[in-house]
């Protein structure tokens, strides 16, 4: 620079249980842009990584699968608004790691913001749509009701796709999860810094957990934990996909298989309604005592 002012470079890191630690392995890799240009050294997770991300996750759980809906969508609201007011740091990124003009990446941060806050409205929608009253026949009542599946592993998409990767995460911590990321290998540094909006918008520390690197090298323990309940294999190639489903069928995990996507497009309910299992409660009708209740 004409004033001999050095620039100061942004260091990577990952996102575990609301903290932003290096890799446990102190391992780096370079990122290059889509003219193969030097962007940053992004940290390379381990083994170990990808497991404290599962620990993280699973303390998450409870207070945010037992928080209201409403607070949910209140919370992913909020990551809306913090994304949109660091608007040019994801435009610049986005463009970085897609290879896109500025005017196109600015389309793809917009319809992510914009993604956030459709599956911020969808919280306290979801359980209406697939619970409710079922018919029976006799003296009985019968409820299903949506409850989260609980740790979600989700690999995101590796075709440099920020809206993806945002319509990969929401859906499943808007229904109550908590999740553990596998950013894409290739172009990480938007999804670590979601990390950062995500830790500045009310969400509690290990909801939501980033990991770059490798994804065959962190995808296969998360599939074989026994502590994850579901898998999201949209980021696997066909070949590295089986052997996830192999793994992950050794706890009966629910599995998400890769299908080709245009992130573009209405996402619809699929996602929201992957990761939910349904209880089901009966209770017996009959006489309404004096207290109004019945017996």
């Amino acid at each position: 620079m004409s004033d001999g002012r050095l620039s100061v470079f942004k260091t990577y890191k990952l996102y575990v249980g609301g903290k932003f630690p290096r890799s446990e392995s102190g391992r780096v890799y370079e990122v290059n842009d889509s003219k193969g240009r030097w962007l940053a050294n992004a940290p390379q997770s381990s083994r170990k990584d990808a497991r404290d991300a599962v620990v993280a996750a699973r303390k998450a759980f409870g207070g945010w699968s037992g928080a209201t809906a409403y607070n949910r969508g209140q919370i992913l609201y909020r990551v809306a608004e913090m994304l949109e007011g660091r608007r040019e740091q994801f435009v610049r990124e986005v463009a970085e790691a897609e290879g896109l003009s500025k005017s196109k990446a600015a389309a793809v941060v917009d319809a992510a913001v914009d993604r956030w806050v459709w599956y911020a409205g969808w919280t306290d929608k979801i359980g209406q749509i697939v619970g409710g009253a079922n018919p029976v026949a006799g003296p009985f009542f019968n409820l299903s009701t949506p409850e989260p599946t609980g740790v979600v592993a989700v690999l995101a998409p590796q075709e440099s796709s920020f809206l993806g990767l945002v319509s990969v995460i929401a859906p499943v911590i808007a229904t109550g999860n908590t999740a553990v990321v596998v950013a894409s290998a290739d172009a990480p540094l938007p999804a670590l810094s979601l990390g950062e909006v995500l830790a500045t918008s009310d969400l509690p520390g290990g909801v939501v957990n980033i990991l770059s690197g490798r994804t065959a090298e962190l995808a296969a323990p998360l599939a074989s934990h026994q502590d994850v309940n579901a898998i999201d294999l949209t980021g696997a190639d066909a070949g590295l996909a089986k052997e996830l489903e192999i793994a992950a069928a050794d706890n009966l995990k629910r599995t998400l298989r890769p299908q080709a996507v245009d992130w573009s497009a209405d996402p619809g309910t699929h996602r929201l309604t992957a990761f939910l299992e349904t209880k089901t409660v009966w209770h017996p009708t009959g006489a309404l005592g004096a207290s109004g209740s019945s017996y």
